[in-house]
């Protein structure tokens, strides 16, 4: 490590901490945690530039989204069971693999981590997640706001052992913390038995799920060390779960506060300094000018979440209306240099709404929200400063909350969403397909009651000899979807003009549309992503469309296909149509 790390940690952390600390001895200390790191990994700190996105990344680029045990096989640890789902059947459909928390847990289905040194030993170990690293590149997440109060470090605090009786928040319960912003409607402060006698901790987001106290640099040091750690398993992308929440400070939001952007801004330097090669991605699940605050100025995150998509997506499929997802998307501003967008549609959370706060008017969430319901969705709830409460997120699989429009359910289920993951395959970024995404997974109610929570309906756990049996049978919506999905991703990692960094334009001429452009300029290709969001045909003659020449062929058709004088789409169909010259096959 060099002298110049040294001085750039300190400048990070005089930011954090300001008169707190000694800047000079916790910056040395995080310098001497990566020095460790780099001998015992044999890396060399590099003096050059860090990648350029361009070498960072490229259109072959698909991250698959998956719990560690989302395919489960009798007698078989289910970190094995996903191995072999995903050599024998998506080793050429995507090159990376986004594990969600395969750590021990205690509750929220990974979220709450008890040892965040351990693979979960009723799912595998560390040379299952080696199994699947060999084949494809790793996202792990580092789960850093809080920790399960199972974990070690909670058992310590409450006996008040050093040093961990600073790890957590209290906080007087007779405290005005109604400034405080909050995803849930839990209560903020929970009560705990300690040694000391009863304690208020800082809860976020359930009384199981504490957060820790970044005000103590020790618990910043804990994190840089598993952080390190998730990069000597493998991980290419570190994603960094509910980090705006990071820092507290009473009278305020606790939202965005400075201190967790330069948190932020730390965890990227250290992988500038020790594994340029990484990619830092932030998980904020907030409105859209707020998310893009963490790319910073180029010195934050790599990629945000695009969490204003999945959304507006279904909105426009939902309503026959593409106006709002357009705008939008036009709206976005030009990526900085190095950055990207993760691009999804689904998760294994539900779909946020507040991401689309002063994009949709409130009367349009609302209609979409009741929709959902009738198609066996569920909301959750926020708490707001005044007391009330407000919608945070639509719990319902993607495929299911596809079943039809706001005038009912109808026959276009599938057409529907594949256009869903066409329009999203299309965007600007880097595409995450959620694992029930690709198998067409309908809502799972029977899970939803066991666990009692919404969010279970969208976490659905499948036998592997079902699933094998759905998908090669041609008849069932699981292989239809599978099938068109893996083709469609297939293409898209061919194109040039589909590269993370390649331009985007945006095209409006009705509602009927979503249009995109996306260009090349190395390679000159030029793709006209062209989405008929309504269940109607459309047969569009090119002189209203004014921007396409003639002779095109459409790049996901089965067929040869060539655009003459008129293009004509059937209901949800997409295009993506480019010189025949130019395309890759």
């Amino acid at each position: 490590m060099t002298e110049a790390a040294l001085q750039q940690f300190t400048h990070r952390v005089k930011n954090i901490y300001g008169d707190m600390q000694d800047a000079g001895l916790v910056a040395r200390e995080i310098h001497t945690i990566c020095q460790h790191f780099c001998e015992k990994t044999g890396r060399t700190h590099r003096e050059e530039a860090v990648p350029a996105g361009a070498e960072r990344w490229s259109q072959e680029d698909v991250i698959l989204i998956t719990y560690g045990n989302s395919v489960q096989k009798a007698d078989e640890m289910p970190m094995a069971t996903l191995t072999h789902f995903l050599k024998e059947r998506l080793a050429e459909v995507v090159n990376s693999v986004h594990i969600l928390p395969f750590f021990p847990y205690s509750s929220d289905d990974g979220f709450s981590v008890i040892d965040y040194y351990m693979v979960n030993p009723e799912w595998g170990d560390w040379n299952h997640v080696a199994d699947i690293a060999a084949d494809f590149d790793l996202m792990i997440d580092l789960v850093i706001n809080h920790c399960s109060r199972e974990n070690l470090w909670f058992v310590d605090y409450i006996a008040n052992r050093e040093p961990y009786s600073d790890y957590f928040i209290e906080v007087d319960p007779a405290t005005d913390v109604s400034l405080v912003t909050r995803p849930r409607n839990t209560p903020l402060l929970t009560p705990v038995h300690t040694h000391r006698g009863v304690r208020h901790v800082w809860a976020t987001f359930s009384e199981d799920q504490i957060d820790l106290n970044f005000a103590n640099p020790q618990v910043l040091f804990e994190f840089i060390k598993i952080y390190l750690m998730y990069i000597e398993q493998g991980a290419r992308f570190i994603r960094l779960d509910a980090v705006a929440f990071l820092w507290k400070q009473i009278g305020t939001t606790c939202l965005h506060l400075s201190q967790t952007h330069e948190a932020v801004k730390l965890l990227r330097d250290v992988v500038n300094f020790v594994a340029p090669e990484v990619v830092v991605i932030t998980e904020t699940n907030v409105p859209v000018k707020e998310n893009l605050s963490y790319f910073g100025q180029s010195d934050e995150a790599h990629m945000v979440y695009q969490f204003g998509l999945p959304p507006l997506v279904l909105h426009a499929l939902n309503r026959g209306n593409a106006s709002f997802l357009s705008d939008w998307a036009d709206a976005i501003p030009p990526l900085p240099e190095g950055c990207s967008y993760l691009n999804f549609t689904a998760s294994h959370d539900g779909i946020g709404v507040r991401p689309v706060e002063g994009l949709l008017p409130e009367r349009e969430v609302q209609d979409l929200i009741d929709c959902m319901h009738r198609f066996g969705g569920f909301v959750s709830m926020k708490a707001n400063s005044d007391g009330t409460e407000s919608p945070y997120e639509i719990n319902i699989t993607l495929f299911d909350a596809c079943m039809g429009t706001r005038r009912g359910v109808d026959h276009h289920q599938v057409q529907r969403f594949l256009c869903s993951q066409a329009i999203m395959l299309a965007m600007q970024g880097i595409p995450a397909v959620y694992i029930h995404s690709l198998t067409a997974s309908p809502n799972d109610l029977a899970r939803v009651e066991q666990t009692g929570r919404t969010r279970s309906i969208n976490r659905r756990i499948w036998e592997k000899n079902e699933l094998d049996y759905l998908l090669g049978n041609p008849v069932t919506h699981q292989a239809e979807v599978f099938t068109a999905l893996s083709r469609m991703i297939k293409i898209r990692r061919k194109q040039p003009a589909f590269h993370p960094d390649a331009r985007q334009d945006v095209v409006k001429i009705n509602t009927d549309l979503f249009i995109l452009i996306r260009s090349c300029g190395e390679s000159g290709q030029r793709v006209f992503a062209i989405s008929n969001v309504t269940e109607r045909i459309l047969n569009l003659p090119l002189a209203s469309l004014g921007f396409m020449e003639s002779g095109l062929t459409d790049l996901l058709s089965l067929e040869e296909s060539v655009v003459g004088d008129e293009l004509t789409l059937y209901p949800y169909q997409t295009v993506w149509l480019c010189r025949d010259s130019d395309a890759v096959r």
